[in-house]
């Protein structure tokens, strides 16, 4: 099907006024179909609403793959509507232990997946960050609490992220300056390290960020 034929889909199917320009603006990532849009579409291209999305993300974007509505979903993890749609619209998962357990159960969140949605990625960042680069142990309990991690299995995460980012800075991995400070390569490699910590954190922990099998 051409843009121009999904336009007319959702137009006649749906009565939605979407152009032909706004289609291609999709296919190219440039915006984004709201929750009815998306629905809409794929109802045009005969397929499910979650098969749309590449990787979902938000709240909104795991319930709309799950074909949940805003008050279904609030029911199954134990929040009014209101309450639940507040979060969903800020983007950041506030629920309590009980519900933070029922989300997961209900959208297949991985540990990855829930950090996300609770808009936490970059507090994780920065608490991996002091990690690798200062005392790991100190960090542990802080991480621990954002991460659905075993306590044994994420103390041998934080000790494979410190030595790789060690290895790093280690003679031999790199030429150093006059001063014995790691050149221009290294540097820049640990800075690209750092700067993809927690892809790499999971990575390691052999979690992925998509939904459980």
């Amino acid at each position: 099907m051409r843009p121009g034929h999904v336009a007319y889909g959702l137009g006649a199917q749906y009565g939605l006024r979407i152009s032909t320009a706004t289609v291609i603006a999709w296919e190219h990532g440039k915006t984004v179909p709201t929750e009815y849009e998306r629905t809409a579409l794929a109802g045009v291209l005969w397929c499910s609403p979650g098969e749309l999305l590449s990787a979902a993300r938000t709240l909104r974007e795991h319930r709309t793959a799950r074909r949940l509505s805003v008050a279904e979903l609030a029911g199954l993890v134990g929040l009014a509507p209101a309450a639940y749609l507040r979060m969903e619209e800020a983007g950041r998962w506030r629920g309590n232990d009980r519900q933070s357990a029922a989300l997961v159960e209900v959208l297949g969140l991985t540990p990855a997946g829930l950090v996300t949605v609770s808009g936490r990625d970059e507090e994780l960042a920065e608490l991996l960050r002091a990690a690798v680069t200062t005392r790991r142990h100190a960090h542990v309990r802080s991480v621990a609490k954002l991460v659905r991690l075993e306590r044994g299995h994420l103390q041998d995460v934080l000790d494979q992220l410190h030595a790789d980012h060690r290895a790093l800075r280690a003679p031999g991995s790199g030429h150093a300056d006059a001063a014995g400070e790691p050149s221009g390569a290294t540097g820049d490699a640990g800075r690209a390290f750092l700067a993809g910590i927690v892809e790499r954190f999971w990575r390691t922990a052999g979690v992925t960020r998509g939904e459980e099998p």
